[in-house]
């Protein structure tokens, strides 16, 4: 067995990105604090066509050194937009028709497993800060939470790992 070489691995453009079909997943990006994190989650949207990542509140905006980083300039192909606060972005997706999901810890959450999206459905994923989670103010507004099962004595996961368990599961989901 032989590790490919970059130039057998039929990557996308940045332009060819822009061009072509997008998964119907956007993300919001609740007042994340690292830049690397920010940087990270560009990097996976990028690696499953997610259509749009919200940045909101003191979440950091491209151009950013630290964002280019981890993302790779992951950050010049995924189209994002910036919003002061959170609760306009979920409400503002909720009229183009996305359901919108909260990725927190609260009752009657569904269980990521559990988790099926409907045939068309449009989603929006909120992701929270690394210590608050995502707001109660914007999980009041979602029409739903996914929760991560977890089993040891830690209950939290990064915010980007987080965000690569989600989106992988989501998005092979859709595919099917």
């Amino acid at each position: 067995m032989r590790k490919l070489r970059n130039s057998e691995l039929n990557r996308l453009s940045v332009d060819e990105y822009k061009e072509s079909e997008k998964s119907p997943i956007v993300v919001v990006l609740d007042n994340i604090r690292s830049c690397h994190n920010i940087g990270s989650v560009f990097r996976t949207s990028d690696a499953l066509l997610v259509e749009k990542i919200y940045l909101c509140g003191i979440t950091a905006t491209p151009p950013n050194n630290d964002i280019r980083k981890t993302a790779l300039d992951a950050e010049r192909s995924v189209a994002w937009k910036y919003l002061e606060h959170t609760e306009d972005a979920v409400k503002q997706l909720k009229e183009e028709g996305f359901t919108v999901y909260a990725i927190e810890q609260v009752e009657n959450s569904i269980m990521l497993p559990d988790f099926q999206p409907h045939e068309n459905e449009k989603i929006a994923l909120v992701f929270g800060n690394e210590v608050k989670g995502v707001k109660q103010s914007v999980v009041n507004l979602c029409d739903g939470s996914i929760e991560i099962p977890q089993y040891g004595t830690k209950h939290s996961f990064n915010i980007s790992v987080s965000a690569g368990i989600v989106l992988w599961d989501v998005f092979q989901k859709m595919q099917q």
